[in-house]
């Protein structure tokens, strides 16, 4: 029998020419980019025809093969082998929780953090000495506004001193503990603080309503009070420092007991509900850093320069005085010394005297000028007769006594003759 190659051998020699023929055609033949084929070997960018043959032959399988592969993979990663899900997914749970608490934690550390700094740049400004401290508790009412911070006895903490924020002030301690004290806020109704309107200066006492709101009570209807109007500590109270910040105006309500008074109500400056740390004033006293120290001494240094400078002057002055004797009369008390004498030195010169005055002399009356001329009249020769005579013996006076004779002769007044009266006749 026959075997099959010597039964078909022509056929499949025939088969395998063109095989052969189809392969060194397809290797010759290249596949251009446009899907044309062409025999230019110096084309670079064509595929031959024998590798797009093989690429369409191997592809199918090896695509399916991959398809079953990653098939399997994810079915054995996804629904078989999930023996330590649940223990990861539990560690996991655990982890984000942990994370979550401690993001929480890091946020509030870094926003107390800020308020800290805050707080201790204003304190480091502030002129007055405190202690900060922290609200650790309140009170659990509504009609009492009362906190706990966690300083007290141990911080030489003492009743009614000042507890303020950077914001403004808080209220005042109450009660005082070992290592804790108790604060009244400023919208309590017991509570109580001397303010002043920044504006219109007008005094008041803050103190809380039922409401829990700060409020300015005892002040006379004024318009001049407007909404928004800055309020500030007016020191009177001996608690709080004058020219702390309080709050502003919010609303102004007519008094319900008595019509010529008013309520202002106050928007605080401090956040009372949700106070975190704290100032507690404990002492009054300026104090000031190493800059205002040196200021202050320096200040002190230039103050004593010129005292001593003064007292040097004081000094001179009290030894040129000692040197000047005409100044200082020891007969007399210390307060009619010369040198406290506030008359004027150069006193008015009055014009003289004249001898024989008329209308025309200072300080004589012009109406009275035709009554003297008359009157003088008839003397006038005796005075001319009288004149050359003094003059005579004016220039030839001797000295001593005689002279004194002379002049006393001179200067005596001459009385006016009556005229000669005829005898009345009878008739």
């Amino acid at each position: 029998m026959d075997s099959f190659f010597d039964r078909y051998r022509n056929l499949l020699v025939l088969l395998a020419l063109l095989l052969a023929q189809i392969i060194g055609l397809a290797m010759q033949v290249r596949r251009t980019s446009e899907g044309r084929g062409t025999l230019d070997q110096s084309d670079s960018a064509g595929v031959r025809l024998i590798r797009l043959w093989a690429e369409g032959l191997v592809s199918p399988p090896e695509r399916l093969i991959h398809a079953v592969k990653l098939g399997s993979q994810h079915a054995w990663e996804n629904y078989l082998d999930l023996r330590n899900v649940r223990q990861q997914n539990a560690d996991l749970e655990k982890t984000v929780d942990r994370l979550r608490l401690e993001q929480a934690s890091l946020l509030e550390d870094a926003k107390q953090g800020q308020r800290l700094q805050a707080l201790v740049g204003f304190q480091q400004k502030y002129i007055y000495t405190t202690v900060a401290a922290q609200a650790i508790g309140s009170s659990g009412s509504e009609q009492s506004h009362v906190f706990t911070i966690d300083k007290g006895e141990d911080y030489k903490l003492a009743p009614d001193m000042a507890v303020i924020t950077p914001d403004g002030i808080v209220g005042k301690i109450r009660e005082v503990f070992p290592s804790t004290s108790q604060v009244l806020a400023i919208n309590d109704q017991s509570s109580g603080a001397g303010v002043i309107l920044q504006t219109t200066r007008i005094r008041g006492i803050l103190r809380g309503n039922a409401n829990g709101r700060p409020q300015i009570i005892d002040i006379l209807a004024d318009n001049r009070i407007q909404k928004g109007e800055v309020v500030l500590t007016a020191g009177g109270d001996q608690i709080f420092p004058r020219g702390l910040p309080v709050g502003v105006v919010d609303k102004v309500i007519q008094d319900p007991e008595r019509d010529s008074f008013i309520d202002v109500l106050i928007t605080p400056a401090a956040h009372l509900d949700r106070l975190d740390e704290v100032l507690v004033i404990t002492s009054t006293q300026p104090r000031f850093n190493q800059q205002q120290q040196q200021d202050v001494a320096t200040s002190e240094a230039e103050k004593g320069a010129e005292a001593a400078q003064i007292k040097e002057q004081q000094k001179a002055s009290q030894i040129m005085a000692e040197r000047l004797p005409g100044l200082i009369d020891p007969s007399l008390p210390a307060d009619q010394q010369p040198l406290h004498d506030t008359s004027n030195p150069n006193p008015v010169a009055h014009p003289p005297q004249a001898l024989h005055p008329d209308r025309f002399s200072p300080g004589a009356d012009p109406n009275s000028g035709a009554a003297s001329a008359e009157s003088a009249a008839p003397d006038a020769p005796d005075r001319t007769t009288a004149a050359e005579p003094d003059s005579a013996v004016t220039q030839q006076k001797p000295a001593g006594k005689p002279a004194q004779a002379n002049h006393n002769q001179k200067t005596k007044p001459k009385t006016a003759q009556p005229p000669p009266t005829s005898p009345r006749r009878n008739p």
